[in-house]
């Protein structure tokens, strides 16, 4: 029996050096060691042999397993070894090579604008205010003083949900929920920007578009005019869109304030000589603005004899238009890398 363990100890160290993978050496491992293994029987046979003897052939056996467990081992992290700088070598990157640049764009020219326009009010002691988009008629219409029926409302081609939830129209609703929110009648400086949405697509109108609006709110006593209005206009539009520009006010109608105006600005392009960009009148509209309505702050919980204010209000679309030299709206919501690179340059510039 000594002379038959001592033959599988050496058979077997003699197939470990010959062998070439990792599947070979395993077979190697299941021959002898493996539960029908050569070295296993000799174990499961012991019951024949005598008392005696048993002890010393179990310590040959065990012997002989650990000699092939550790050849067995470090021939199965040699092949490893092995097979890793194969890979290695194989998949090995010359990193002289010049790396290939990545196409990257910039700040998105809205949000470089709604940036610096809050940037402007909150250094004149406005809040920034955000609201839902998916609005209720009650806050887009009718606390706007429009209401159902109003021929106003034919303005605004909407996106209605159900009956009574919309896509809001304008951003104007944020100012109704602020004044409602407002309870301790505290003076109002806010401004609110983000999406609205209306039925309209071409070349200058979109589906989507970003609008900010501001409202402005306090005692009568305060006597917030339209003075106050016409020079935080001017702060605005000249830090916005040009230092240089004039401002013009025109009467218009909006069902939430009362007196309104329409502002219209010099043309940056042609500085007021007239062009194709102005239609030859020297003028770009770019806001509409007024006094509060005193049915809005009726509606909204202000007394009209104690409170007054002023509200605007801008598409920032137009205004990034008009800041960069964007000839189609289109483009702001196209995602084209080279349409979007160029922006930090422009602002440089």
């Amino acid at each position: 029996m000594k002379e038959k363990i001592e033959q599988i100890k050496q058979k077997s160290i003699e197939e470990i050096k010959n062998l070439v993978d990792l599947k070979s050496l395993e077979d190697i491992r299941i021959k002898y060691l493996g539960k029908k293994g050569e070295l296993t029987a000799i174990l499961r046979g012991m019951k024949e042999l005598a008392a005696e003897e048993r002890p010393i052939i179990g310590n040959l056996v065990n012997e002989a397993k650990e000699t092939l467990e550790k050849l067995i081992q470090e021939k199965e992290e040699e092949f490893k070894q092995e097979e890793l700088n194969k890979k290695i070598e194989a998949e090995k990157i010359d990193i002289t090579l010049p790396s290939s640049k990545l196409k990257r764009g910039s700040i998105h020219p809205l949000n470089r604008v709604i940036e610096d326009i809050e940037d402007l009010f909150v250094s004149m002691g406005y809040d920034v205010v955000e609201g839902p988009e998916l609005e209720t008629d009650e806050f887009c219409f009718e606390r706007l003083n429009i209401p159902k029926g109003h021929p106003a409302r034919d303005m605004q081609d909407s996106f209605y949900i159900t009956d009574e939830y919309l896509l809001r129209t304008q951003t104007s609703s944020v100012q109704a929920r602020t004044m409602v929110a407002n309870t301790e009648k505290r003076p109002i400086r806010m401004i609110t920007a983000g999406k609205t949405y209306r039925r309209e697509d071409d070349a200058t109108h979109s589906h989507q578009f970003n609008q900010i609006e501001g409202l402005v709110i306090d005692k009568r006593e305060r006597n917030i005019s339209l003075a106050d209005l016409k020079g935080t206009l001017e702060i605005f539009v000249r830090k916005i869109i040009g230092a240089n520009l004039d401002l013009r006010f025109r009467p218009s109608y909006f069902p939430f304030t009362e007196p309104s105006y329409e502002v219209d600005v010099t043309c940056f392009k042609c500085g007021g000589k007239g062009c194709n960009l102005c239609k030859q009148t020297g003028w770009i509209e770019v806001l509409g603005s007024g006094m509060v309505h005193p049915n809005v702050l009726k509606m909204n919980g202000y007394d009209p004899d104690q409170y007054s204010g002023f509200a605007f209000g801008t598409g920032i679309d137009r205004l990034a238009m008009f800041r960069y030299g964007i000839t189609d709206m289109r483009y702001l919501y196209a995602n084209d890398v080279r349409f979007l690179n160029q922006f930090d340059r422009k602002d440089e510039e």
